[in-house]
């Protein structure tokens, strides 16, 4: 399989058919149509590099996610990064300043990287990385946010910054999202997402699936409720256990199947929609896509990790590049091995492989 899979080839295609769908779902929006329409050079340019860095036997993944701040308002119940204490009420000392980080994304844009996602914590709470992130025009910058601190300030911002795309956290209807997130959650995010619709803000939601809300989340009932009020990109991120007692609430391959049609459906029948599902089919994509087969981590110190959930790192973007940190020793045997293929009945693969994973990082540091 490995010398018929080709990674780069599956990843550019996804990220042509992301781009094609966000295209045709902004035509009714002039100001996001004509962003769009230049992104899609840019993310053409950036599919170019890619593949010229292949060509010298380099591999530049078209994602990068950045959890630019440790800080967040809320606790959820079940969250990953709490659990491993990557996510605390108040942000520790020496994290990656904000100049810091427009470096990481001027870096990322001249490698060819075509989206950062922008994640904490909280990360409208660092305004100062946001609007360094808004700068870099040729990077989109979907800002995963608990929607809870977007008032008239950040509406201006996304509505002036259009490669800012604000992903609001949703959990189902409204006792489903704040059982995991709070009391009264729901109501302040349908409040924002009414906010942004008002003012012709093109924004997303982020919605975690578990067993137990799969079925609702992927209804045609909950899309026409956020097609009402105005969401034009649904991100499904399957629940990734880090307690062996939450191990149920993650998706196998029965929900994963129901799932899949479900975002086949309804790419079918929403076309001002981008439905996006995160891993994704592990199994088409040749396994997993981290450790920079088609993205990869940094946290809010610099560290570059496999993924979210796997927060294991051997190098730090502070003391050097972001090309160098792909290269990192542990990402190469991640990426070498058969660690990212293997086949598991649910989670995350890597957090499955934590013991082995942390044995790869002893014999490297």
């Amino acid at each position: 399989m490995d010398k018929e899979f080709d990674i780069q080839e599956y990843m550019t295609k996804g990220v042509e058919r992301i781009v094609a769908d966000a295209i045709r779902s902004t035509l009714k929006e002039p100001r996001e149509s004509a962003f769009m329409l230049k992104f899609a050079a840019a993310s053409k340019r950036a599919s170019a590099f890619r593949a010229e860095a292949k060509k010298m036997g380099e591999h530049i993944p078209p994602f990068l996610i950045a959890s630019i701040t440790s800080r967040c308002n809320l606790h959820c119940a079940g969250c990953y990064s709490r659990c491993n204490n990557a996510t605390t009420d108040s942000a520790p000392e020496a994290q990656m300043t904000a100049e810091e980080w427009k470096v990481v994304f001027e870096e990322s844009e001249s490698l060819g990287i075509s989206f950062i996602l922008l994640a904490g914590g909280e990360p409208l709470l660092r305004k100062d990385v946001i609007d360094a992130a808004s700068q870099v025009k040729n990077i989109l910058f979907p800002v995963f946010t608990n929607g809870t601190f977007i008032g008239d300030a950040y509406l201006d911002q996304f509505d002036k910054n259009r490669n800012l795309v604000p992903v609001i956290s949703i959990e189902g209807d409204r006792d489903t999202t704040d059982s995991r997130r709070g009391s009264g959650i729901y109501d302040r995010v349908v409040r924002v997402m009414d906010n942004m619709k008002d003012r012709g803000i093109i924004f997303g939601a982020s919605i975690t699936v578990t067993t137990k809300n799969v079925g609702e989340v992927t209804s045609e009932e909950f899309i026409e409720s956020l097609k009402d009020k105005g969401c034009k990109l649904i991100l499904y991120v399957e629940y990734v256990p880090v307690t062996d007692d939450s191990e149920e609430l993650a998706p196998g391959d029965k929900e994963r199947e129901l799932m899949n049609s479900a975002i086949a459906r309804n790419r079918r029948k929403y076309e001002d929609i981008v439905f996006v599902s995160f891993p994704g089919d592990e199994k088409s994509s040749g396994g997993c896509i981290a450790a920079g087969r088609g993205f990869f981590h940094i946290n809010s110190h610099g560290g570059a990790e496999p993924c979210p959930f796997s927060p294991y790192s051997d190098i730090n973007v502070r003391d050097t590049s972001v090309r160098k940190a792909l290269k990192s020793g542990l990402f190469e045997v991640l990426r070498a091995g058969d660690y990212l293929k293997e086949d598991h009945s649910g989670g995350c693969i890597l957090y499955k492989k934590r013991a082995e994973v942390e044995q790869i990082l002893a014999a490297k540091t």
